[in-house]
Formats: C-alpha cells, structure tokens, sequence
C-alpha cells in the first residue's frame, strides 16, 4: 500500500504552501486519501471548506509528515471522506451548513451548526440560500423495554457554555448519548476573511478563551510559515513559557473541579488556589492572566522585563512544595477512586480512529503530543516525557493531568534557565501572499492553524482546528453503560470546548 509522500506524488503540487505541501487532486485520489484514513495509515487533521473547494489535513505518524489536500468542487459537490472514516463526518455537516458543498454518501444528512436561526442557509457559499422555518432537530432512537429520554441543556446551570445533551437511559444506565452543538457559533470563518493580519491574530485568540496561547500560537506559526520569516530566538522562549504557564493553570483547574464534581471539594480549593497562582503570575510577567493577545505574527507584543520572572519562580517553589501533597491526598482517598476508576472508559482503538488528542488520547493509549512528534523550537531543545497511559477512564485522564503539570513545572524551570537575551519581534512584510499551515500542542491537545494570504497581505482563507472536534463524539461512547449521575464526572475528565468547536 503506498505511503503518505507516494500518494501526495500523485497530485498537482500548489505552490508558496508551507512547511508541509498541498496539493490539488481529482476524485478518486480524493477517495484514495480517504480510504488511508478509514484503514488506519493516516490520521484525520481536519476537514474545512471554503466557497468552490474543501480541504482535509492528514497526518503520517510514523514518518511524522503532513499534507494538505484540495478538492476543487466547482459542481458543489465531493466524495463523502466520513463515508468510509466516521470523524469526518461533523465536519463534513459543517462543511455542508457554512459552505453548501455537499458531501456525496454522508450517512448523516443532518444540521451540525446551523440551527435554522442563521437569516440564510449555507451563509458562505458563492451564492447563499434563503432560510426555510426551522425544523425539529432529528435526534437518534433507541428502542427497547423501559427506555426514556432526559434532555439537558444547552443551558447549563451555572457558568458554562451552552450544549445539549440527549440521553436515553434504561434505569440509571445510559444507553445512548447524542450532543447537539453548535450554539456557540461565532462566524469565525467569514470574520477572519478579508481582515487584516493583526485583526485575525486578535481573533485567533478568542476561539476558545481556555487556550488563548495555543489558538495565537498555532496562527502565528502559520502565517510566519505562509511569509517565509524566522522569529527572533527570546521569542520563541517566551512563547514557550506562555504556552506551559497556559497548560498549568487549566490542568490545575480540571484536577480540582473533577473532584469537586465527585464532592470531594477540599481538591477543588487547593487546586484552585494554585491555578489563581498561576494566573498571577501570568498577569505580573506579561500583563495579562490568560496572557491574551501576547502573541503576534512575527514573534510577542510582550517582554518579560527584569525581574518579571520572580513571580514565575515564586509559582514554581509554591506548586512544588503543595502538589506532591495533593497528588497523595487523590490516591489515597477511596471515596474518590471509588467515582473515578473505571468510569467513562474510552477504548484505544476508538482513541487512534479518531486521532484523538491531548490527556483524553494519551490515558487512552494514543501516544501523541506536537511538541515531541512533530517537534517545534524550543521543545526540540527541551527534555520532557509524554505521558501515556492505556486504561481510558477517568482516573487515567486525572493522572495524565498530574504527570503534565510535573512536566511542565519542570519546562517552565528550563525555559527561565535558558532564556536568550535579544528583540522580541520582527515586523512583517508588506503585500506578501502565501500559504501555511502549523500544528501546536495546547493543554487539550492538538491545534491546527492553515492560512492562506492575498497579494494585498489579507488573510484570504483560514482554518482554526480545536482538538474537541475529535473529542467529543467519543465522550458519547465513552458514557455508554454508565449511570447518569457520572455524566458530570465523565464530562469533565474530558472537558471539551464549546466555544473552540463551534467556530
């Protein structure tokens, strides 16, 4: 069977795209990558369209190569890619809904974003369709004896995004969970076209408020790919200490409120306390407690002044001497591995179809991480494991989060240690087009960034990727056969992003 770099031989190389190639290609090598897919060779990065053509991202892990597909569609049609590989199969719907390319054999045909609410249908398609009366979203049936139906959401009590879930339940046991999203819909496609650089940047950061750093990192690298410029080396360091300050706060959060979602709130006080000093410590270094619009195309709008680092050290000392206390507080109190183990199990096998990112994937035996697989200054200059686990249930995704803050303390410490003196920042250049595409490692996983830049220096086309994408379909099978009341649990050991998968 032929690799990944043979069949992209095959097709009609577009040039100026980088770091890794695109290439146009007719139907059936478009059927060919697809059936990569679908037999496990090649993993999905994403599938996104725009007026006249759609594109799809894979991955070789082994050779730790990537390309960029095109399908012209000027029927306004394609090969369904989810007919033969099932993650494809939201984004094709939202292919469908934004763009009006209808993807050809998609076993499902219904809405994903579009809710009826729009003013038009297919609203980035060359020529958009009037909207029709909303219709009742089509949810899947379950049959059998003693089986009911609790509807939750999209609104949630509390502050939280909106969602809804449909579950079908037979007892207290789940037999069935279905996700309607879409409700967060920003319009980020058709915001991003046509704007300017530094305004897209802005944007990039507001995809999902949690991963800041890693949505502006992961364009920047793009567009500084799709430009052909280097950044200065102190900003590649600060970038890096951004990201891990960025993956330390929300891992410190998420230990705490799953334990707090299993009543064990003493967790969920000190881990907060600790993710309140992380985002002050983020705030006296760079101005900022998310650390938003830190970082620009061409390198950060920030320094780390003298004396800045101290809070960061301070940080450092503080979650070394309370961590180790709370990791032993988790393990040795039954009541909690009671809730966590062996609940809400996700497969290995489903994990790897789905290319399943970030803790959820590696405590489900999918050993991947950008910053090592695919390596990218300065992690290729940086010593750190990736920690990998194989039992997929909750208790794996709280360890998987215990053993990255003990790597990213230890990151932060050598980032501090070899951070270079010099500019942070060089300005881009005028009325360059290009193309580029870039793939960061965030704290949910992996996010992809593709751009691609006019003559006039405008963003012409652009992607955002969040990992929820590959993540949420499997948190419907990872609840299967669990009781309702660990749904909340189970949630949150994924924690997926509304707002980040919404667009």
């Amino acid at each position: 069977m032929p690799a990944l770099a043979e069949m992209i031989a095959r097709g009609r190389l577009i040039e100026a795209h980088r770091p890794c190639p695109r290439i146009a290609v007719e139907e059936d090598l478009w059927r060919a990558f697809a059936s990569m897919l679908a037999e496990g060779r090649a993993t999905l990065l994403g599938l996104w369209g725009e007026a006249g053509a759609v594109h799809m991202g894979l991955l070789d892990e082994a050779e730790s190569a990537a390309c960029i597909v095109t399908r012209p569609c000027p029927e306004g049609h394609f090969p369904s890619v989810g007919r033969a590989h099932p993650p494809a199969i939201r984004l094709e719907r939202t292919i469908r809904d934004l763009f009006g390319l209808e993807p050809r054999g998609l076993p499902d045909p219904r809405p994903w974003l579009d809710h009826g609410r729009w003013g038009l249908r297919h609203p980035l398609a060359i020529h958009p369709a009037p909207v029709s009366a909303p219709e009742p979203y089509p949810f899947l049936t379950s049959e059998g004896e003693g089986l009911h139906q609790i509807p939750v959401g999209p609104v949630h009590a509390g502050v939280i995004e909106p969602g809804h879930f449909r579950f079908t339940a037979n007892g207290e046991a789940i037999v069935r969970l279905e996700e309607r999203l879409g409700y967060a819909h920003k319009g980020v496609d058709s915001l991003t076209t046509g704007a300017p650089i530094e305004r897209a940047a802005r944007l990039a950061g507001r995809m999902s408020g949690d991963s800041t750093v890693a949505y502006a990192l992961a364009f920047a690298r793009a567009v500084e790919a799709a430009l052909a410029i280097e950044i200065p080396p102190r900003a590649i360091w600060l970038r890096a200490l951004m990201a891990e300050l960025e993956r330390l706060a929300n891992h410190f959060g998420d230990i705490g409120a799953i334990c707090n979602d299993v009543a064990f709130a003493l967790m969920h006080a000190h881990c907060g306390v600790l993710r309140e000093r992380v985002l002050r410590a983020a705030a006296a270094s760079f101005g900022h407690r998310l650390m938003m619009d830190c970082i620009v195309p061409g390198g950060v709008g920030v320094d780390l002044a003298e004396g800045a680092a101290a809070p960061v050290r301070e940080l450092l000392d503080v979650a070394r001497g309370a961590f180790p206390a709370l990791i032993e507080l988790y393990d040795n109190t039954a009541s909690l591995q009671d809730r966590t183990v062996g609940a809400g199990v996700l497969s290995m096998a489903l994990a790897r179809q789905y290319g399943c990112g970030g803790f959820i994937g590696r405590a489900s035996g999918r050993n991947f991480d950008a910053r090592r697989n695919l390596p990218y200054p300065p992690y290729d200059a940086l010593a750190f494991e990736v920690p990998a686990l194989s039992d997929g249930d909750v208790n794996a995704r709280v360890w998987i989060r215990i053993r990255e803050v003990e790597q990213s303390l230890s990151l932060v410490e050598q980032i501090l240690d070899a951070m270079p003196e010099g500019p942070i920042s060089v300005p881009l250049p005028a009325n360059k087009s290009g193309e580029g595409m870039a793939l960061v490692e965030g704290f949910r996983g992996d996010v992809l960034a593709s751009v691609r830049l006019d003559a006039a220096g405008r963003v012409a086309c652009s992607r955002l990727r969040d990992p929820s994408w590959f993540q949420w379909p499997l948190l419907e099978a990872a609840i299967e056969g669990n009781i309702v009341a660990d749904f909340p649990l189970c949630n949150k050991s994924f924690n997926c992003s509304y707002s980040g998968h919404d667009l």
